[in-house]
């Protein structure tokens, strides 16, 4: 029985590998289209953590909007704006060294914030999923705590990356 848990840690590692890789490789390539490749698996590989802690319904959404939406948007914009065999300009080393300080930083107050967190010793968080009627319900609502007006501007931004995956479909 120690089989499953000993998989699903290679698993979760296998993946948090990918999304630590592909997302220093994102930021460092000099080619745009495939930083975007990469960031393509940066956010398949994060849907993957979604559905080993059985949140299937965020695993989806983080597909369909995130990699397939948002993505399709980046591509659509990249080739309209540059040529996909264009290599991006070298940033100088002031910026480098601006870049590297506010990362540190950054890092440095996301410890701090962790660290001194005072962690409750019980698991506030909800395990399981919610019925998908339940999930329903609460996007078409227009009470308060529902989401109809932001699953129209999701519904919105799919139908402009239908538009773009068209118009880069038509360009070839």
């Amino acid at each position: 029985m120690e089989l499953l848990p000993l998989a699903q840690q290679v698993i979760f590692y296998l993946l948090a590998i990918v999304i630590v890789v592909c997302s220093i490789l994102a930021v460092t390539t000099r080619r745009i289209l495939r930083a975007a490749t990469y960031l393509l698996f940066v956010l398949l590989s994060t849907a993957g953590i979604y559905f080993m802690l059985d949140y299937t319904f965020l695993g989806s959404v983080q597909i369909a909007v995130y990699a397939g939406g948002i993505l399709v948007l980046f591509v659509f914009s990249i080739l309209l704006t540059s040529h996909p065999g264009e290599r991006c300009e070298k940033t100088s080393l002031t910026k480098q060294i601006l870049g590297i300080v506010a990362a540190v930083t950054g890092a440095a107050v996301c410890a701090f914030a962790l660290f001194t967190y005072s962690w409750p010793a019980v698991n506030l968080v909800e395990t399981g999923e919610h019925p998908i009627k339940a999930l329903g319900h609460a996007l078409i609502g227009m009470e308060k705590f529902q989401y109809l007006l932001p699953f129209e501007a999701v519904s919105v931004l799919l139908l402009a990356c239908i538009i773009g995956a068209i118009m880069i479909a038509r360009k070839r």
